[in-house]
């Protein structure tokens, strides 16, 4: 069961709630990626503590759609992916270079909400390997897809990973501290 589900009593179909949670999310993504943290060697966006955090939050199934409704909201021209409008919007700006990491957010927080629903979230140790293996997975379409677009003779992994994992190793710990603390707190409080 995920925080979402023990804080909401409702059938098991989509509602009218699970609409507006995942409208919402999605924004909660567009503002994760608009606020940029100076950071060395790249600016850090909370964009991943987002992704793992809504498969957190949400579950698999409420992951996804939030997720999947925010890259719909960026195809279609929205300026929601961070450096939007300026480095351009709409597919243009998923065929670029950061294209393979916004579609590796679905299997992102499908997995970490897949482990949500196991009670991965409830535990220091198992939150932070949850959203550790959300923001490894991300990678993976990313790097695939920078190689593809670059070039594999590129130092693909310094560009694409290496000046990442600093900034992701922290929200992954603080994704660690946050979900465990607030099932804490909820079940103090008999919320959950």
């Amino acid at each position: 069961m995920t925080l979402y589900a023990a804080l909401t009593t409702k059938p098991n179909r989509f509602t009218a709630l699970d609409l507006l949670v995942v409208v919402a999310a999605s924004l909660l993504l567009t503002l994760a990626a608009k606020i940029s943290i100076p950071f060395f060697p790249v600016p850090l966006t909370m964009q991943t503590f987002v992704v793992v955090g809504l498969g957190l939050a949400l579950g698999p199934t409420l992951g996804v759609a939030a997720v999947g409704l925010y890259l719909l909201q960026g195809a279609i021209g929205l300026p929601v992916f961070s450096g939007t409008p300026e480095k351009g919007i709409g597919l243009a700006y998923l065929a670029g270079p950061t294209g393979g990491y916004l579609i590796g957010y679905l299997p992102a927080v499908f997995a970490t909400g897949w482990l949500a629903v196991r009670g991965w979230d409830r535990n220091i140790i198992k939150a932070f390997l949850a959203a550790l293996a959300g923001a490894i997975i991300l990678y993976i379409p990313g790097l695939l897809w920078l190689g593809t677009l670059m070039g594999w003779d590129k130092p693909i992994l310094a560009w694409g990973l290496y000046p990442f994992i600093p900034g992701d190793l922290a929200k992954t710990a603080l994704a660690a501290i946050v979900f465990p603390a607030t099932w804490r707190f909820l079940r103090q409080r008999g919320l959950v």
